[in-house]
């Protein structure tokens, strides 16, 4: 394929509201692919939401009881990956005939354990998971309520328009992230956000003329009023403006120019069409992993194994008599 359609989605969470985020979210998905979206970006954590404004009430040294009350209504509104709480999704990027890429607040594990983090959940045409990515380093006060992720989720899907994948967030200011991902041969990569300042337009079209690639960046649009009331610590959020992400989602081709503007002040879906031979075209002069790399001076190496927090190691003997 050397064309494709792509489409953003601006849209706003519905609040620590698993049920109705996995509704909204499909719904756009469908409509996405009926205006013949081949692939779809969702934003960052758009499943529960992206909990601006909060501390959960933890300071150096204490916690408060409200605050616990509230991280436990967002961790019961996270999603976990398994076949019953991702149905509606995958069904939907069956109807639609795309590839779905959407933010959720991942709960691992089963029953009442499992830490929660900030991932990116992949979904093929036909309505299979493709993979996860796990947010390497949360940024600031977000390692309160996300884990870091380790590089066995360092996603990238082969697609026929390409290979597909991303970081989240100020993931992308990782140098060496960006290059690990470069090195998977993305044609476009994916780049969800909280982050609404004009300074993250100048990283998206950075990344675009680093990587030669596509990059499609996706936020939310949120407002204050969009939070529950009923929120334990509601008054928080008291000084902070009524506009609390304005977006600024946008597509950006490999030579750093715009096929959307950034949009801001709405929530919306931005569509472009893409030609996938300015990718081609872009690595006359340039390719960061290829003839514009020096091997020989710099070396990355990046660690792929799963880290899981506990190992049960058994001698032979044990294995031998189980």
């Amino acid at each position: 394929m050397d064309k494709i359609s792509v489409a953003v989605a601006q849209v706003a969470s519905i609040f620590a509201d698993k049920e109705a985020c996995i509704a909204k979210a499909a719904q756009v998905i469908v409509e996405a692919g009926a205006q013949g979206a081949n692939l779809i970006l969702l934003p960052e954590a758009m499943i529960p939401g992206y909990p601006r404004g909060f501390t959960y009430g933890a300071y150096i040294g204490n916690r408060t009881s409200a605050g616990r009350e509230d991280f436990a209504r967002f961790w019961k509104a996270s999603l976990t990956v398994n076949d019953a709480e991702t149905r509606p999704l995958r069904e939907a990027a069956q109807a639609a005939g795309a590839y779905v890429v959407i933010g959720i607040s991942e709960r691992s594990g089963s029953g009442n354990g499992g830490t929660l983090f900030n991932s990116l959940l992949y979904i093929g045409p036909n309505g299979d998971i493709l993979g996860v990515h796990r947010k390497l380093m949360p940024t600031g006060s977000e390692r309160l309520i996300w884990g870091s992720g380790d590089g066995s989720t360092l996603t990238a899907v082969a697609t026929p328009f390409g290979v597909i994948g991303g970081l989240i967030c100020w993931e992308n200011y990782m140098p060496l992230a960006r290059m690990a991902m470069y090195a998977k041969g993305l044609s476009i990569y994916l780049a969800p956000t909280a982050d609404q300042r004009e300074s993250w337009q100048a990283t998206l079209r950075h990344i675009a003329c680093e990587g030669r690639c596509f990059v499609l960046g996706c936020n939310q649009y949120f407002r204050k009023s969009m939070y529950p009331r009923d929120l334990a610590l509601y008054d928080e959020l008291a000084d902070l403006p009524e506009e609390l992400c304005r977006g600024g989602s946008a597509i950006i081709d490999p030579f750093g120019e715009y096929l959307c503007q950034p949009l801001y002040g709405a929530e919306g879906l931005l569509y472009a069409e893409l030609d996938l031979n300015l990718i081609r075209q872009g690595h006359l002069d340039f390719d960061v992993v290829g003839h514009y790399n020096r091997p020989d001076v710099f070396k990355l190496s990046v660690n792929e194994t799963p880290n899981p927090p506990v190992r049960i190691e058994r001698s032979p003997a044990a294995n031998d008599s189980a």
